[in-house]
This record gives structure tokens, C-alpha cells and sequence, in this order.
């Protein structure tokens, strides 16, 4: 595999979108879907994911270069900042035509939920807003999900709400490595204003909300599985946190904050798929 594609690939934030292609992949088997219609909600939301993280690092291209973000493709001479460029827009237009094997209204959804996103990229990032994107995109992943099923109902409102507080907590959580370097290049998104701590706060109560949300909003009784959920979304996040300061100081950017996010989704989605009660 050639350097550029390598590059290309490490530019896609290939970890996070793993992960919620992956997760998106388990709720479609969750809600009912055939393997044509997983394979189907999986391509839509990978291409969404690399839309997104080849625009972030595309336009994030000059402020990177500025903070001397070798690890980051584009300053490091791994890939030109113009190949990943062409890469979000090709990924951009195809994750509606990819949306619409579905149904139109599923597909509108993902559309709403991908210009949501590119709208985080350029111009929210820098603003109080910032979060907002993060909620809203999220929260459209289990709507195009469930309306992508043949007959489906509308998507039950805890399960989107749950969405949106993941998407915002992994928005807080996110961003925690990368403040001081945001704050150097004009980034003042609103984990930059209420600062490290305050975001760290925000962090984890909104992921205890999108958990406590899943077990306690389907109708009947929380499991105990559901209730062991709920303490792993309390204790892992600060774990990781203070596992991160650590790599910080000894000068790696760490993505264990991100990880501890996308660890609390997949067990809140497995429990979710294992317990029968995703809609």
C-alpha cells in the first residue's frame, strides 16, 4: 500500500469511524434489518464517517502545520492536503446516493445528519455552537437506522435523545486533548470556554444521561446488565481522563477519552441488540 494511501486512510480518523460504523452496523441488526439492508446502513454511515474526517483534516491542514501536529497525514507529508480534499467530497455525494438504497426518508435523514456534521467541520468548531453538531448528527444515526427497515415505525424518542447525549459527551470528550493546541490556532469551540475541567463535568454527565437513557427509556424493567451499563459509564470515563493528562504530559496526543466514549456506545448498543428492546 502506497504512502498516500496509508495517508488517506490515518486522514479518515479511521478509529472513531470504525466505531460508529460499527455501531451503526449492530443497531440495524438490532432493529431487524436482512444482511442486505446492514450492508446497506453500514456503507451509508462509512462513507459519512469519511466525508467528516477527511473535511476536518483538510481544513484543520493550516492549523495542524501551525502546532507542529506531525501525527496528523497532511503536515507530516503523508498524503497532500488536496487528495484528502477530493476524498471528503467524493465520500460526501456518495453517502446520499448510498442513504437512498433504502428509503427517501431514511436517506434524508443521513443527509441532514452528514451536513450537520460538515457544518461542525467549518464554521461551528470555533464557535459557543460547537456542541451542536455533534448532538444533532448523532442523534440522526438511530433515525436512519430504524427508517431505513421496510415498514419500520418511527424511531422511539429515547433512542435518539440517548444519540444526541453521546454525540455531545463524545463532543467534550473529544476535544480534551487538544485544547491548548485549539487555543493557540483561534479554535474556541465550547469545551475551549468552559475549559478542561468543566468539559470533563460536561463529558460524563451527558454520558451517564445517554445510558441511563437507554436502560430506563424502553419500556419494562432496567436488567441488570442495563444497570452494570450504567456504573461502567460513570467509572471509564474518568479512568481514561486521567490515563490521558498522563500521556499528555509525557508529550503523545492520546485518544483514550474518544475510546472511553465509543466503549460506553457499543455496550450500550449490545445491551440494547441482546435485550430485544431497541424499538
Amino acid at each position: 500500500m502506497s504512502t498516500s494511501v496509508l495517508g488517506l486512510v490515518r486522514a479518515s480518523h479511521p478509529e472513531p469511524a470504525a466505531a460508529v460504523t460499527l455501531v451503526a452496523g449492530l443497531l440495524a441488526v438490532g432493529v431487524g434489518h436482512r444482511p442486505a439492508g446492514v450492508v446497506a446502513v453500514v456503507l451509508t454511515v462509512l462513507a459519512s464517517q469519511l466525508a467528516v474526517g477527511w473535511a476536518n483534516d483538510a481544513l484543520d491542514a493550516g492549523r495542524d502545520t501551525a502546532v507542529g501536529r506531525t501525527d496528523k497525514p497532511i503536515p507530516a507529508g503523508a498524503v497532500s492536503r488536496r487528495i484528502v480534499a477530493v476524498g471528503a467530497v467524493l465520500a460526501a455525494l456518495a453517502t446520499p446516493v448510498l442513504a437512498l438504497s433504502t428509503n427517501p426518508t431514511a436517506a434524508a435523514w443521513m443527509t441532514a445528519g452528514l451536513v450537520s456534521a460538515l457544518l461542525y467541520d467549518w464554521p461551528l468548531k470555533s464557535g459557543p455552537a460547537s456542541v451542536l453538531p455533534y448532538a444533532f448528527s448523532f442523534g440522526t444515526l438511530p433515525a436512519f437506522v430504524v427508517l431505513a427497515l421496510p415498514g419500520a415505525p418511527a424511531p422511539p424518542i429515547w433512542l435518539v435523545a440517548a444519540a444526541a447525549c453521546l454525540g455531545a459527551g463524545a463532543h467534550f470528550a473529544n476535544v480534551l486533548p487538544d485544547l491548548a493546541d485549539d487555543a493557540r490556532t483561534g479554535v474556541r469551540g465550547l469545551p475551549h470556554r468552559i475549559g478542561a475541567a468543566g468539559s470533563r463535568v460536561a463529558a460524563a454527565v451527558l454520558l451517564l444521561a445517554a445510558t441511563g437513557t437507554l436502560v430506563l427509556g424502553p419500556p419494562g424493567p432496567p436488567s441488570g446488565v442495563g444497570l452494570a451499563a450504567v456504573v461502567t459509564a460513570v467509572v471509564v470515563p474518568p479512568l481514561s481522563w486521567y490515563g490521558g493528562r498522563g500521556a499528555a504530559r509525557s508529550g503523545r496526543r492520546p485518544v483514550a477519552a474518544f475510546r472511553a466514549v465509543m466503549l460506553v456506545a457499543l455496550i450500550d448498543v449490545v445491551l440494547l441488540v441482546t435485550s430485544g428492546r431497541v424499538v
